[in-house]
C-alpha cells in the first residue's frame, strides 16, 4: 500500500496534542468542505482531511498509525504481519492491497456500509461532535445547523431554550460508521455567545437600562427591546437605581413550554453636553436640597 502523511495532511507535528489536532481538523474542514469551497479539489481535499482526523483522533488508531512508522508520502509499503494482531484486528479476505486511506477507513471511517468491511461488524457508536456556538437569537428560537463531520456532514436541529453548557443528545443523528446499520447518538454541547444587550442567567434575561436621574426620581414610560420586539415598561417615581424590574415571560423561550423573565435594572446617566439653562436648572436644584446623601458615611 502507499504511505498518507496524516500529520502532514493535517499540517500539525507527530507529538501534536488532541486539541491540536482537532482545532486543525476544524479549521481545515472550514475552508474545503465542499459546501463552502470553490475549489475544484475541494471535494478530495475534505475527504483526506477527514480521513487523517478520523485515525488521528482516535487515540487506539493512532496509535496502529504510529507503529507504522515514517515514510515519504505515496511510499509503498506493507504492514509487518504481526502489525494486525498485535492491535486486535482482525482483517479478512480482501484487505490486501488497499491504500493506507481504504486500510484505515475499513477500521472504521464511513464509505456508509458500502464496502464489505475487513473488521468485525462494530455496533452503533455514539459521536461526540464537540461544542456548537449559536446567537442568543437562535437559543431562545431555535436553530438548524449543517455540522461537518469526519464521516460526512450531519443536520442538527437546536432546539428553542437551549442553554449555555446545556448537552445536547441527538438520537440516531451519529454518523453511520463502517459495518454499522444502527446510527448512534450525537452529542453537542451548545455555547451561547455573549449578548450586546443582554445577560443570560439560566432562562431570565437581564437588561441594563440607561435612564437620566430624574427619570428614576419623577417617573416615566419607556420603550425597552425583548428578544420578540420592543415593549413599553413604566418607571415609577421615585424609583432606585439598581432595582429589578420584571417583565414576566419576557425571558428565554423554555424546551416545555413558557418563557423565563426579563430583569430590567435601571442604571443612572448624566447628559455628556448641557446648556446654560441646564447648569442653571442643575445649580437652583442643587441648593434647593438640604438633605446629606452622605450622611450615612458619618
Amino acid at each position: 500500500m502507499e504511505y498518507e502523511d496524516f500529520y502532514q495532511t493535517l499540517g500539525v507535528s507527530r507529538d501534536a496534542r488532541p486539541e491540536e489536532i482537532k482545532k486543525a481538523y476544524r479549521r481545515l474542514a472550514r475552508t474545503y468542505h465542499p459546501d463552502v469551497s470553490k475549489a475544484p479539489d475541494a471535494e478530495e481535499r475534505f475527504k483526506k482531511i477527514s480521513q487523517a482526523y478520523e485515525v488521528l483522533s482516535d487515540p487506539e488508531k493512532r496509535r496502529a498509525y504510529d507503529a507504522l512508522g515514517s515514510r515519504r508520502p505515496g511510499e509503498r509499503f506493507d504492514p509487518p504481519p504481526e502489525w494486525a494482531s498485535s492491535f486486535g484486528f482482525q482483517p479478512a479476505d480482501g484487505a490486501e492491497g488497499l491504500d493506507l486511506g481504504s486500510f484505515f477507513e475499513l477500521f472504521g471511517f464511513g464509505s456508509g456500509g458500502r464496502r464489505r468491511s475487513a473488521f468485525r461488524e462494530a455496533p452503533a457508536a455514539d459521536v461526540d461532535a464537540g461544542e456548537i456556538e449559536i446567537s442568543l437569537e437562535e437559543a431562545h428560537r431555535g436553530a438548524a445547523r449543517r455540522l461537518a463531520l469526519p464521516h460526512g456532514t450531519v443536520q442538527v436541529k437546536i432546539p428553542p431554550g437551549a442553554q449555555d453548557g446545556q448537552t445536547l443528545r441527538l438520537r440516531g443523528q451519529a454518523p453511520s460508521g463502517l459495518g454499522r446499520e444502527k446510527r448512534g447518538d450525537l452529542i453537542l454541547r451548545v455555547r451561547v455567545r455573549p449578548h450586546s444587550l443582554f445577560a443570560l442567567e439560566g432562562h431570565d434575561l437581564v437588561l441594563r437600562l440607561p435612564v437620566y436621574p430624574w427619570e428614576l426620581a419623577l417617573g416615566t414610560e419607556v420603550e425597552v427591546p425583548t428578544l420578540d420586539g420592543k415593549v413599553r415598561l413604566k418607571i415609577p417615581p421615585a424609583s432606585r437605581a439598581g432595582r429589578r424590574m420584571r417583565l414576566s415571560g419576557r425571558g428565554l423561550h423554555k424546551p416545555g413550554g413558557g418563557a423565563g423573565d426579563l430583569y430590567v435594572v435601571p442604571e443612572p446617566v448624566l447628559p455628556e453636553h448641557w446648556s446654560e439653562e441646564g447648569q442653571e436648572l442643575l445649580r437652583r436644584l442643587a441648593a434647593s436640597v438640604t438633605e446629606d446623601p452622605r450622611r450615612r458615611l458619618g
